[in-house]
């Protein structure tokens, strides 16, 4: 059990970060009446609060802990998440600025806007809409996993430890739904740059710290020579969880709000430049799952725990054995707020899909206030649903369900990311290639796994073990490609007078 120290260190930056949610409702003064000015802050965020925004989905409390977990238990496979952080923010820059221009010429607020209009689509638009918001719920979920293991480093020993961090979570979902419902994406963007000041200060202080400790990292990885190099067996799958996770990043509903909040094309393009800077601190939170096997005593203490809860203990164990307690409770909010921000993020993305792409289709006279107001309260409950899923379904269910949320969220890159530059796309055939993708998507997955519980995401295949998410992409491409040569299609006739010098 942690000391008092550390958790009076903890609940105090809480506090903190609670009260500069709210306070973001001051920032940069808008009407929050009005969806563009709670879900997409005004378009006023610069380059550096974009940066902070956008950096907020990668160092979240499941990336914290999930990444060095895997590479504690499986090696130098899930170092994949290093080379995918690095390339993702290529393909932002050329994907992210154009969307933007269209959105600040048309006033969209989400993709689906863009594809509604481009495809003169209502059915198509609702498809990725759906498709948007069922890909976020594990992933709303998994912040709530990652969230859970800091609770367990620092209830450990507490008398009713399950209701204690249940009600914990509960208190903490409140304090974000709050300032999410006031705020908008102001109040999130100002708890990202404290989160991210955090979790900086940790993964800095900790790789320093332990390194110099242990006597380097030849250390580390002396204990577990065979993570030091990929088995050649995996090189293929290495390369499409790599490429393919870059690609999915920026269809996420979450990373697209926060790209369209930029106050103009060219602070954006200037903040995804820089935000391979996270690229560097994720190689090192994923070197923490090595580096663990040189401190005696973080090992002692993993050992006593079952070894189904081990990988999860991975970070707050390493933390916890080789911090002072008042840093221990500095780098554990830092975590756990790591998983509030993105949470209070997708949240907002996806109350913004809802209003926009789904409710206003069923009511299309509702009045910009009436939007506002539906979207705030879906962000409200779709962060409790999210809870909620994770009191409901085990963890293990929850983790696994993100694979297939990011094999489901690829399906949308013909409509969104092709599009951008295309109008010769059919929009049938980007129906039926989705659908194709899904099928194929799940049907593999289940296949892999028998049918039962998902644990696994590669497949063998002859060019070698490969990612599921690339065979269903794969397919959905060749329909989209095939039958839009054959029978092109043509954007609308109002996108492309409206857009033709964007």
């Amino acid at each position: 059990m942690i000391d008092a120290l550390t958790f009076l260190v903890f609940v105090t930056l809480f506090i903190v970060f609670i009260v500069i949610g709210f306070l973001g409702r001051l920032f940069r003064k808008g009407d929050l009446s009005k969806i563009e000015e709670w879900g997409l802050g005004g378009r006023r965020m610069g380059t550096a609060l974009v940066w902070f925004l956008v950096g907020a989905d990668l160092f979240t409390a499941y990336t914290f802990i999930a990444v060095p977990s895997s590479m504690f238990a499986v090696g130098s496979l899930y170092y994949f998440a290093v080379p995918y952080v690095s390339i993702t923010f290529a393909i932002a820059m050329l994907t992210m600025p154009r969307l933007w221009r269209y959105a600040k010429k048309r006033g969209y607020v989400t993709a689906a806007d863009f594809v509604k209009d481009k495809f003169n689509s209502r059915n198509l638009a609702i498809i990725i809409a759906v498709t948007g918001i069922v890909a976020e719920l594990p992933y709303i979920a998994l912040q709530v996993v990652g969230m859970q293991a800091i609770l367990s480093a620092m209830l450990a020993g507490v008398a009713n430890f399950a209701l204690v961090s249940d009600v914990a979570l509960i208190l903490a979902f409140l304090a974000i739904a709050g300032f999410t419902y006031f705020a908008g994406l102001r109040g999130v963007t100002l708890t990202a740059v404290f989160k991210d000041i955090l979790i900086f200060t940790t993964v800095i202080v900790v790789i320093l710290a332990v390194t110099f400790a242990v006597g380097g990292f030849g250390k580390s990885f002396a204990a577990v020579p065979k993570y030091v190099t990929l088995p050649p067996a995996y090189s293929t799958a290495y390369i499409s969880l790599f490429v393919m996770s870059a690609f999915a990043l920026y269809l996420y509903p979450h990373a697209i709000n926060g790209s369209l909040s930029a106050q103009d094309d060219k602070k954006l393009r200037r903040s995804q430049a820089l935000l391979p800077i996270y690229a560097i601190g994720l190689a090192f939170i994923v070197l923490f799952g090595v580096m663990v096997y040189a401190v005696p005593h973080a090992m002692a203490t993993l050992d006593s725990v079952p070894a189904a809860s081990r990988g999860v203990l991975v970070v707050p164990t390493l933390i916890a054995s080789t911090m002072p307690g008042w840093f221990t409770g500095f780098a554990f909010l830092g975590i756990f707020i790591g998983g509030l921000v993105p949470a209070a993020i997708m949240a907002i993305a996806v109350a913004n899909l809802l209003t926009r792409n789904i409710v206003k289709e069923i009511r299309p006279k509702m009045t910009p206030r009436n939007e506002t107001r539906s979207a705030k309260w879906i962000a409200v409950i779709f962060e409790f649903v999210a809870l909620g899923f994770v009191f409901a379904v085990p963890a293990t269910y929850s983790i696994q369900l993100q694979l297939l949320g990011g094999i489901i969220i690829l399906q949308t890159l013909p409509a969104v990311f092709i599009a951008l530059f295309t109008g010769k796309l059919n929009k049938y055939s980007v129906m039926v290639g989705w659908a194709a993708g899904i099928i194929t998507g799940i049907g593999l997955l289940e296949y892999v796994n028998n049918y039962g519980l998902l644990t696994k995401s590669l497949i063998s295949s002859p060019f070698g073990v490969i990612f599921i998410g690339a065979i269903a992409l794969a397919v959905n491409l060749l329909i989209v490609v095939v039958w839009s040569a054959i029978a092109p299609g043509k954007a609308s006739k109002s996108f492309l007078q409206a857009t033709k010098n964007v």
